[in-house]
């Protein structure tokens, strides 16, 4: 396999990554305001990804960096041309991480309150905008010969695209539903259980949806077995939410983003970005790519760095593995 190939699958295993980790992640914030009743349960919420959040957004970092040194012409036109949406999500995950740590930083209801809300809102819409722009990505733009995208904002507010910015949003919900129930001891656990199996319905319907266009627009015989995949392990995770079974919800939940995710991939390759104007204004693995002589020097660093880094995250969820309750909330001190 040549190096420009093995970088897209590189790249799209951090993709993959990112939404599997940042997508429990960000429908914990979003349960802020769904599932919990009380400060309480919002603060067990937001401990139960508290050690973690930080080393999810890792995945994010590393796949921007991935693509601006592999492949340049898709992260420059890419971020030139989803540069509004992408500004929004940047300007989201900061002060999203600014509320974690300032929430508890003084007693008064309101201070506490607003970041919480900032917290939401700051969940939610990365949540949306992301399945918005892999909409665009899989679905294709307006590129001209340049390889510059010629197209406005309102282009990537399209059907497909929304539909997919839809499809994320409920998808990482659930994802973090199942998350919150394997978490959580109590009540708190109880009623994520019967949230997850609403917000599950809802999703596989729009996944569903979403998916079969996919293929019926650009799918093959490797996307549609991604497909089949990702649709099956949805419906046994419910199954399995159902029958108490959390730790099965949860894996379930994230082979079927990973299923998800990497059904567009497949459906993207050879392309990285397609032009709607011109198939052959369509930026690929090849006319995208970096020099192989760059490709070689970041082969050999990913393959020193990245064992440390998954076994450094692994060794993170370990230790913070044990479920939590509101009676593990102590008192605020200030």
């Amino acid at each position: 396999m040549e190096l420009h190939n093995v970088w897209f699958v590189l790249i799209a295993v951090l993709w993959i990554g990112y939404f599997f980790l940042e997508g429990f992640d960000f429908g914990i914030g979003v349960l802020t305001k769904l599932l919990a009743r009380d400060r309480a349960e919002k603060r067990v919420l937001i401990n139960t990804i508290g050690p973690v959040w930080d080393g999810n957004e890792v995945w994010l970092l590393t796949a921007g960096g991935a693509t601006f040194a592999a492949f340049p012409e898709w992260y420059a036109t890419l971020f030139s041309g989803f540069y509004l949406p992408l500004l929004v999500i940047l300007i989201c995950l900061i002060i999203r991480g600014v509320a974690f740590e300032y929430r508890a930083k003084r007693p008064e209801e309101n201070w506490q309150r607003n970041w919480e809300t900032a917290i939401f809102w700051t969940s939610l819409l990365p949540a949306f905008l992301w399945g918005v722009a892999f909409g665009n990505i899989v679905r294709g733009v307006k590129i001209d010969a340049d390889f510059e995208y010629v197209g406005s904002v309102w282009d990537l507010l399209n059907p497909y695209a929304l539909l997919g910015g839809l499809v994320t949003l409920t998808l990482f919900t659930f994802h973090g539903t199942v998350f919150a129930a394997l978490k959580t001891v109590g009540e708190i656990r109880e009623r994520a259980r019967r949230l997850a199996l609403r917000v599950g319905l809802v999703t596989a319907v729009l996944a569903l949806v979403f998916l079969l266009w996919t293929q019926a627009d650009g799918g093959d015989g490797t996307s549609l077995v991604a497909l089949v995949v990702a649709v099956a392990a949805l419906v046994v995770a419910l199954l399995a939410n159902q029958a108490g079974r959390e730790g099965w919800a949860f894996a379930l939940s994230g082979v079927t983003i990973v299923a998800a995710v990497t059904m567009l991939f497949l459906t993207l390759f050879p392309n990285v970005m397609p032009s709607t104007l011109d198939a052959d204004w369509s930026l690929t693995v090849t006319n995208a790519s970096s020099s192989p002589y760059t490709l070689k020097i970041m082969t050999w660093l990913a393959l020193i760095a990245t064992p440390v880094v998954l076994l450094y995250q692994g060794w993170t969820y370990w230790v913070f593995r044990k479920r939590i309750g509101t009676q593990h909330i102590a008192d605020p001190v200030h």
